[in-house]
């Protein structure tokens, strides 16, 4: 017979570990094959001026992919944050603070790259 002695509740944020090293994996790929996109673009292209940087946004492969770039670095730098804030800044409250910055400065660096995606 199994007896259960306590309870069992997790008080920290110790538990993402397989999950987020994954994550962190495959969001390092997918920016991995952005840039190696970008540099076939830039060296098999011709003179690279405004023009061309706009050419090789244009296509819509493109612009799917530098999307999905962009989707994969924002969370891949908030895993990457939030485990620091998390191991290395101990007063709740300065960690929460922190935590919360990080989501608006990244919500807000989305906002810009996608402008500026789009704007090309």
């Amino acid at each position: 017979m199994n007896k259960n002695f306590g309870t069992h509740r997790l008080v920290v944020g110790a538990h993402y570990g397989l999950t987020d090293w994954m994550a962190q994996r495959v969001t390092a790929l997918l920016m991995t094959l952005f840039s190696l996109a970008l540099v076939a673009q830039l060296l098999f292209g011709g003179k690279l001026g405004y023009e061309r940087w706009s050419g090789i946004f244009s296509a819509q492969w493109m612009k799917v992919l530098a999307f999905v770039t962009i989707v994969s670095m924002l969370y891949h730098t908030w895993v990457g944050m939030r485990d620091v804030w998390m191991d290395y800044v101990k007063p709740v409250g300065v960690k929460l603070a922190l935590q919360v910055f990080t989501i608006a400065w990244l919500v807000g660096c989305a906002g810009w790259a996608v402008q500026v995606l789009w704007r090309l």
